[in-house]
């Protein structure tokens, strides 16, 4: 069985001839530049380029040498810019490591961290001195009373997440950036038998939050709704229009589409249900929806952090296929109780190993982990292991592969 094919079928809860694995797979399943350094080197293996492919949470792309030593069953469209020199410069990391970023995003190294500005010279995100992720500056309708929204494509400009995007970025939706997305994805899918995963984004929840800054939008959701649906649905407008032109370009050579909302804390939704199906679930489930119109073939992801049990139900009901990262240590997030009650109408992808367990446990405690996971997750299919998010910086080399280790000898 093919990586693609034991994605698929976990994603629709048919058998397969082991548990799937994704590493890396998206911008949720990866691994920090210096935990990537370290593991190569457990590994054996030479130095790296290090192509950091996200560079606002300096996640780099893993290398087919790496796969080799950790086979996964996924690969996200950007995979296939490891063979394209020319798009990439030169960088440090502030310990003076060389290391590759996206030759468009343009970083100055400052005396007080690295900081990226935006087109009309204000900074949009910096990575502070000493710390290892860059955190958004620029909030473009937080102290604006505008309620037309008709420069949004301007002032989301200024947002990190909008502007600095992942390959193949900074290719956007004209003819000549679906070209190259589609010729992308076909050359990737000529490539490799692993499910092929493409980041749309389609962001609501999140994109609202950057662009108002969160403390204003949840004040906006409760004292002036009406604002709050107009934004939406004026972003809405971007999102659908870019759905289609995106599916069309590259839905013929990939498996899966991901969209992102993160919508939970540590101990409960950010917001109700209520509000969740006011605000958001209506245009959530307009957008998941028209994948499947546009394209049969291809599955859905959503990316969405924190304590969600209590907004399950209508997230299933507007129509994703399968969820990310399942963030298991969260209050109400237990793998009992998220099989029980929503394993038969949601896949779920993540909640393989907890990221305190990965970064702390020993060999011992890492390999009855997991074991105690899969056994609950991969009942019925509908299970694609993964470490819960990304794999930090401080996660020792060893437990990174004490957890893929415990995988590959239980989970058949």
């Amino acid at each position: 069985m093919t990586g693609r094919e034991r994605i698929l079928r976990a994603i629709d809860h048919r058998p397969t001839d082991r548990i799937p694995v994704d590493f890396g797979g998206h911008r949720s399943s990866g691994i920090s530049v210096q935990s990537y350094i370290k593991l190569r080197e457990a590994l054996g293996l030479p130095p790296s380029k290090l192509y950091i492919y996200d560079f606002i949470q300096q996640l780099v792309l893993i290398e087919d040498d790496v796969y080799e030593r950790i086979p996964t069953d996924v690969v996200q469209l950007g995979q296939v810019y490891l063979g394209r020199p020319d798009y990439w410069q030169d960088w440090t990391l502030e310990d003076g490591t060389p290391c590759k970023i996206p030759a468009y995003i343009n970083v100055v190294r400052r005396d007080d961290g690295d900081v990226v500005y935006g087109e009309d010279g204000e900074v949009i995100c910096i990575k502070k001195k000493g710390c290892l992720y860059f955190e958004q500056t620029c909030f473009p309708y937080a102290d604006s009373d505008d309620e037309a929204f008709d420069d949004i494509l301007q002032k989301l400009n200024k947002i990190m997440w909008w502007k600095l995007g992942v390959p193949p970025a900074p290719a956007g939706y004209d003819e000549a950036g679906l070209a190259r997305m589609r010729e992308d994805a076909k050359e990737l899918r000529s490539k490799t038998d692993k499910a092929i995963y493409a980041i749309f984004g389609g962001n609501l929840v999140e994109m609202s939050q950057f662009a108002f800054r969160i403390d204003n939008i949840m004040c906006e959701m409760a004292l002036n709704p009406d604002r709050v649906h107009k934004f939406l649905d004026k972003l809405m407008e971007m999102h659908r229009a870019n759905l289609k032109k995106f599916v069309d370009a590259v839905g013929d050579y990939v498996d899966i589409i991901g969209f992102g909302d993160d919508m939970g804390t540590q101990n409960g939704p950010q917001f109700s249900p209520d509000m969740y199906r006011e605000f958001y679930q209506p245009r959530h489930k307009e957008l998941w929806s028209a994948v499947r119109r546009y394209n049969p073939n291809l599955r859905t992801n959503l990316h969405c952090c924190g304590s969600i049990d209590r907004l399950l139900d209508d997230i299933i009901d507007a129509g994703i296929d399968s969820i990310n990262p399942v963030q298991i240590s969260c209050s109400g997030m237990e793998p009992e109780h998220l099989k029980e009650k929503f394993g038969s109408r949601m896949a779920f992808w993540g909640g393989g190993c907890a990221s305190n367990v990965c970064m702390s446990g020993t060999k011992e405690e890492i390999e009855a982990h997991v074991k105690h996971n899969i056994d609950i997750f991969s009942k019925g299919s509908g299970f694609i292991f993964q470490h819960v998010h990304n794999i930090l910086a401080n996660v020792p080399p060893e437990n990174i592969l004490a957890m893929f280790d415990a995988v590959r000898g239980y989970g058949h």
